[in-house]
């Protein structure tokens, strides 16, 4: 007698792989290829079809409707709503294979909602989120949520779990320093003089700054859809001013993330090294400044955000 398998499979599905893990469910009519893996602790739903060449974390749920098609990664703990369309060929033709298909990665921890359309060769990023409808044209950063067709980004996703994300915290008199939640992410205050003819901001670097600049550049005409910074340095501690319009800055330390938006040329966010930070939300007109305690070194930089999470011991 056959021993049970350690998986279930529903009597009217039709499931050709025996690679999957202990504690998996594959429901209805759902159809996985032979060539297919998928982890442990997963929930295949009614109607889902998998192709060969497709491998399925640990701990994913695929809902109703989902098409995996060859070359598709969903990493462990994915999400993927009801109906949402994965693609592997950026220009198919009937009866026209290609000789390998477009790889498309979803890394850990994201979700994908229901009705999307995920475009082939791309990364959704670890804890992204992708919101119902919303065509992915291009990769999706860590923790990012975008919308609409085609996909932007409107927010990221908080990683304090325990509390919700707080505004930016008030900062008053000049040369007041207001602590982040993020430890050593600060915002400071400069000093401002201003009459009927305008204002001004003056800045000297060894008084009014929290180090002394060896580098200073900026960033400008920047479309609102587009994301900057998505790195963080192993040495080098950087000061933001929004000297025109406004921006959002997000400070992570890969347990909690801060947002704060830099409106005004008389504040300044200080990043210390160690803490992942991303630019976004320009609005038409901005101007920001960042001063670097370092000269520009390639190797200070860490721009892969699972690296950033391993180096932090996170991971």
């Amino acid at each position: 007698m056959n021993a049970p398998l350690p998986y279930f499979v529903h009597p009217q599905a039709l499931c050709e792989s025996s690679d999957i893990g202990p504690d998996t469910r594959v429901w209805a009519f759902a159809h996985v290829l032979p060539g297919a893996r998928i982890g442990r602790d997963c929930n295949v739903c009614d109607g889902v079809f998998i192709e060969n060449d497709v491998v399925v974390g640990d701990r994913v749920t695929v809902k109703c409707g989902v098409q995996l098609w060859d070359g598709v990664r969903l990493e462990d703990d994915v999400f993927v709503g009801p109906n949402a369309t994965f693609t592997n060929d950026p220009m198919p033709r009937s009866k026209q294979v290609p000789a390998s298909f477009a790889r498309t990665v979803v890394e850990s921890g994201a979700s994908i909602g229901a009705n999307a359309t995920i475009l082939p060769g791309l990364r959704i990023g670890r804890g992204a989120m992708v919101g119902a409808g919303a065509v992915v044209t291009r990769d999706v950063p860590p923790r990012a949520i975008v919308v609409g067709n085609p996909a932007r980004i409107v927010d990221y996703v908080h990683t304090d779990r325990s509390s919700p994300r707080s505004a930016a915290p008030a900062v008053a008199d000049a040369g007041v320093v207001t602590a982040l939640r993020v430890p050593g992410c600060e915002l400071r205050r400069m000093k401002t003089f201003s009459d009927m003819r305008g204002a001004l901001s003056p800045v000297e670097f060894d008084k009014d700054l929290p180090f002394v600049p060896r580098r200073i550049f900026f960033v400008y005409e920047v479309p609102n859809e587009r994301v900057r910074g998505e790195h963080s340095h192993k040495a080098c501690a950087q000061f933001l001013v929004a000297i025109a319009g406004q921006l959002s800055v997000v400070v992570d330390d890969g347990r909690i993330a801060d947002e704060v938006r830099l409106d005004r040329p008389d504040i300044g966010l200080l990043i210390p090294p160690g803490v992942w930070g991303v630019q976004y939300k320009f609005h038409p007109g901005t101007v920001l400044a960042v001063y670097a305690s370092h000269g520009y070194e390639a190797e200070d930089y860490i721009r892969n955000y699972d690296e950033f999470l391993a180096s932090k011991g996170e991971r």
